[in-house]
C-alpha cells in the first residue's frame, strides 16, 4: 500500500510537468507512435521526460453485478544521456494494488536507420501489444484476441535492433527474447504447467521477473507505410518455451511455438479501419498435456475487423467515433492426440459503441458486447462497458 501511495503521489506531482502530445486513433496510422516511441522521438528537447496514461472502467455483464476498476495507471519516464543514448521505462499499477515494470530498456542509435535496444521490451506482435494507450483504440476493453491469443501486455527481456528505411517506406524490428515459462516442479512431487486451453500462452509470460531461460526466441516485425493513410504489419515469433532446471529434461516439459501475425490500419478523412489476424502453431502439446494435466491446443487462431466514423466535423478538436468490431478467436483451433476440441474455446465477440475524445489525450468510452461461443447452450453473457482514458 505504501508503494502505491508513493507512486500515485509521484504521478500527481508530475502532471504539471508533463507535456501533452497525444496520438489517437484518428491520426495518420503511418505516423502513429506508442508511449515509448514518443519518448524516444525527441524527449521534447529535455534530458528527462515524464508522461502517463491510465484507464478507469465499468463492466456490467447481463444479469450480474457490475464491476468498477482502476484498471491501470502507467507512469512513463525517459532519460536522454546524449544524442545517441536513451533510457525508457514504464511503471504500471494495475487494479490499484499490483505494481509492475512494463518496459525498461536502453536505446542506442547506431546509425540513421539502426537502433540497438536491450532490456525489458514489448514483443512486436499485432497492433495492441505495442499500441495499447487508451486513446489509440476503440472500445472500453482491448480486443479479446489481444488477451487470449496475443497475451497483451506481452513483454520480456531481450536485445535486438529496430529502425526505418523511409526511402522504402519500411520499418523493422528484430529481437532475441527469453520465452514463455511452461513447467516447473510443484514441490509436492508433481509438475505445474502454466499454459492451458482457455487462454493459450498467457499464463507463461515471465514479464522480466526472475525469468527462466534455456533457449532464445526470435521476434520480428515489418511495417509498410508506402500507401497514403495505410499501415501494414507482418509479425513473427519463433522459439521454445522455458522449463525450470528440475523438469526441463522430462518429455513434454517444453513446447515449440511458431506464431505469425498480419495487421492493417487505415484512415481517410473521418473514417478509420483496422484489422488483425494471428495464427500460432504449437508442437509437443500432447506430451505437455500428459505431463502437466492440461488441455493446451496445438493451434491458436484469431482475427478481427473494425470500422469507425467520426460523427463531428473534421476541423473540431473534439472527435466522436461510432465504431463496430467483429472478432473471432479460438484457442483450440486444433488439438493433438486424444484431446478433443473444446467448442467453448471458439469464441465470437461483436462490439459496438462510441469513443468521445473530449480533448487531445482524454477519451470517454461506451460500448455493448454481444459475446458467444460455439458450444450450444453455454450461455456466454453479453456485457455493457463504460470507461475513461487519459494519455499525456
Amino acid at each position: 500500500m505504501r508503494n502505491f501511495v508513493y507512486l500515485f503521489t509521484l504521478f500527481l506531482s508530475t502532471c504539471m510537468l508533463a507535456q501533452t502530445a497525444t496520438d489517437s486513433i484518428m491520426l495518420n496510422p503511418q505516423k502513429q507512435l506508442n508511449a515509448a516511441q514518443r519518448l524516444l522521438s525527441g524527449n521534447y528537447g529535455s534530458a528527462v521526460t515524464i508522461g502517463a496514461y491510465g484507464e478507469m472502467l465499468y463492466n456490467q455483464p447481463e444479469g450480474d453485478n457490475g464491476e468498477l476498476d482502476v484498471q491501470r495507471l502507467v507512469l512513463l519516464l525517459g532519460y536522454r544521456f546524449n544524442d545517441k543514448t536513451q533510457f525508457i521505462t514504464e511503471l504500471e499499477v494495475e487494479h490499484v494494488e499490483e505494481i509492475y515494470v512494463e518496459q525498461a530498456f536502453v536505446n542506442y542509435n547506431v546509425a540513421n536507420n539502426v537502433n540497438l535496444r536491450g532490456g525489458l521490451m514489448l514483443v512486436p506482435m499485432g497492433i495492441i501489444n505495442e499500441f495499447h494507450e487508451p486513446t489509440t483504440f476503440n472500445g472500453t476493453e482491448r480486443p479479446a484476441l489481444d488477451n487470449v491469443i496475443v497475451p497483451t501486455t506481452w513483454r520480456e527481456l531481450g536485445i535486438g535492433v529496430s529502425g526505418r528505411f523511409n526511402n522504402l517506406s519500411l520499418g523493422y524490428q528484430a529481437y532475441i527474447f527469453n520465452g514463455f515459462k511452461s513447467t516447473e516442479a510443484d514441490g509436492e512431487g508433481g509438475i505445474s504447467g502454466f499454459l492451458k486451453g482457455s487462454n493459450g500462452l498467457r499464463g507463461g509470460r515471465q514479464k522480466g521477473i526472475q525469468s527462466t531461460v534455456d533457449s532464445p526466441n526470435l521476434a520480428t516485425k515489418l511495417d509498410y507505410y508506402g500507401i497514403p493513410g495505410l499501415r501494414l504489419g507482418f509479425s513473427t515469433y519463433f522459439g521454445k518455451t522455458q522449463a525450470a532446471d528440475d523438469v526441463e529434461n522430462l518429455d513434454g516439459a517444453n513446447i515449440g511455438i511458431s506464431m505469425l501475425g498480419f495487421d492493417a490500419r487505415y484512415a481517410y478523412e473521418r473514417f478509420t479501419a483496422r484489422g488483425q489476424f494471428i495464427y500460432a502453431s504449437l508442437s509437443d502439446t500432447e506430451a505437455y498435456n500428459t505431463l502437466a494435466n492440461k488441455d493446451l491446443g496445438s493451434a491458436l487462431q484469431g482475427y478481427y475487423v473494425e470500422g469507425a466514423y467520426n460523427l463531428l466535423p473534421s476541423g473540431n478538436e473534439q472527435k466522436l467515433f461510432a465504431f463496430a468490431r467483429y472478432e473471432n478467436y479460438n484457442t483450440h483451433a486444433d488439438t493433438a492426440g486424444s484431446l478433443s476440441q473444446n467448442e467453448a474455446y471458439d469464441r465470437t465477440d461483436i462490439t459496438t459503441g462510441l469513443s468521445y475524445h473530449i480533448a487531445p489525450g482524454v477519451v470517454l468510452k461506451g460500448d455493448y458486447q454481444f459475446r458467444d461461443n460455439a458450444l450450444s447452450g453455454d450461455g456466454v453473457k453479453d456485457r455493457l462497458n463504460f470507461g475513461i482514458g487519459v494519455w499525456f
